[in-house]
């Protein structure tokens, strides 16, 4: 009896597990089918493009606008932008037109999004003939275990399918070498490096060997910063890459035996929000335009050796600019403009002003005027989309600019928060409005 009663609790215990497997099951099943009918929505935005493209004789250009108006009008429903959903549809394109298999293997359940995922990414480089032999070799792999478990096995696969030599790929691939930035969190970033995985690993040796060399000796030197420097291998390592690249001699300039070459003399340029708190003692975040925040030590170091200002006076009510001093070269109403608008003013996009354009929201062409409530920053993809597609734009007043796209939805685009806001500490009354409004004390 006591084991029956015992087999019993056991049944009675696993039963709401087993509910609990049914039903993540059940909601499984349902994300799929939503995310393939998602899919197959965006491949079919991206045929629309190429169908409106179709008869223009600079298909190309036409395809391109096309894409990034209906990338633009599914981003503002969908409240992401109008990039991210233009790399949406590439994918969708994609796995709808190269890899239905796949596609189907999902819909079925046989394999998952991931992979899916894992399949396009290592038969990216195939060549069309081959991929639906590649296809189906993947998937049965795929079926019998996790997506991370079998990438390298169908990375492998595709490689040994591949028609031409892994050499010639290499070269091709070395071609397409670059540097990008990604923002994180707590005013961090990430500079990822694609390269040769030679020259990667060279890399990531020597700043290794340095940063080991500089923790090894620490005992052996007799100093007050040596005393005190607690760093880990990561953070040297860190610290060792950055000294190199900012202070360091490029080694294809063609004058690295003087001190200041062509190369040696380019130093970076960023924009930096800081309050005047900030400046002065308080731990206030700092905004890196078109970036993310910094922390407010690393905005006082950036301060105490920039060459130059703009002090800005605001209303102290609604923070609005009124105008800006005249330390700088650059005209009053283009400096006034950077302030006002800090990044390209079209819905979603944070690229910084100092990286994007100054355009006439009515076409100076067509009699627009050159003045502040004619003028906006956009960057040079948004700048075309409002030249070369139906998105329109008109400013309301106070830096407010309404877009309308091709379908008639309408967002604004109010100015983003300025850099300098005065709170006045007594009630508001004419007379402190009059003093609030002094220029920033930087």
């Amino acid at each position: 009896m006591t084991t029956s009663y015992g087999t019993i609790g056991v049944r009675e215990r696993l039963t709401p597990l087993a509910d609990l497997v049914h039903e993540a099951a059940s909601v499984e099943q349902l994300l799929t089918r939503a995310q393939i009918v998602q899919l197959k929505v965006l491949a079919r935005a991206g045929e629309l493009a190429e169908l409106q493209a179709a008869d223009s004789p600079a298909r190309v250009q036409a395809h391109e606008m096309a894409l990034r108006s209906i990338a633009a009008e599914l981003g503002g429903v969908l409240r992401v932008s109008d990039r991210t959903m233009q790399r949406r549809i590439a994918e969708a394109r994609t796995i709808v037109d190269d890899y239905p298999g796949s596609l189907s293997a999902w819909g079925a359940g046989l394999i998952t999004r991931g992979h899916v995922l894992v399949i396009v990414d290592a038969g990216a480089d195939l060549p069309a003939e081959v991929r639906p032999a590649f296809e189906a070799v993947a998937i049965e792999r795929c079926r019998h275990d996790t997506p991370h478990r079998v990438r390298a096995e169908v990375e492998i696969l595709a490689h040994r399918m591949h028609p031409r030599s892994f050499a010639e790929r290499h070269q091709d691939a070395a071609a397409r070498r670059g540097v990008r930035l990604l923002p994180g969190r707590d005013g961090m970033s990430d500079l990822v490096a694609t390269l040769p995985t030679v020259i990667a690993e060279g890399i990531h040796d020597r700043l290794t060997r340095q940063a080991r060399a500089v923790v090894d000796t620490r005992g052996e030197r007799s100093s007050d910063i040596v005393g005190t420097d607690a760093r880990t291998t990561d953070q040297v390592r860190a610290d060792l890459f950055a000294d190199l690249l900012l202070a360091g001699t490029p080694s294809l300039d063609d004058t690295h035996d003087t001190t200041a070459g062509p190369l040696g003399a380019i130093r970076a340029h960023v924009q930096v929000v800081i309050p005047a708190l900030a400046l002065a003692g308080a731990e206030a975040p700092c905004d890196l335009v078109g970036r993310s925040p910094i922390d407010a030590a690393t905005a006082r170091r950036l301060a105490g050796g920039t060459p130059s200002w703009e002090r800005l006076a605001t209303e102290p009510i609604t923070g609005a600019v009124l105008a800006v001093d005249t330390y700088r070269v650059p005209q009053a109403m283009r400096r006034c403009l950077r302030a006002r608008d800090q990044h390209c003013r079209f819905p979603g996009c944070r690229m910084a002003a100092i990286r994007s354009e100054i355009d006439h929201t009515h076409d100076h062409a067509l009699g627009g005027k050159t003045e502040v409530g004619n003028l906006a920053h956009l960057c040079q993809r948004h700048h075309s989309m409002k030249q070369f597609t139906a998105w329109k734009v008109r400013q309301l007043g106070g830096g407010v600019l309404e877009w309308t796209s091709p379908l008639g939805r309408t967002y604004r685009e109010d100015a983003p928060t300025p850099a300098v806001a005065f709170t006045p500490a007594v009630a508001f009354t004419p007379a402190v409005a009059s003093a609030s409004a002094a220029p920033a004390p930087f």
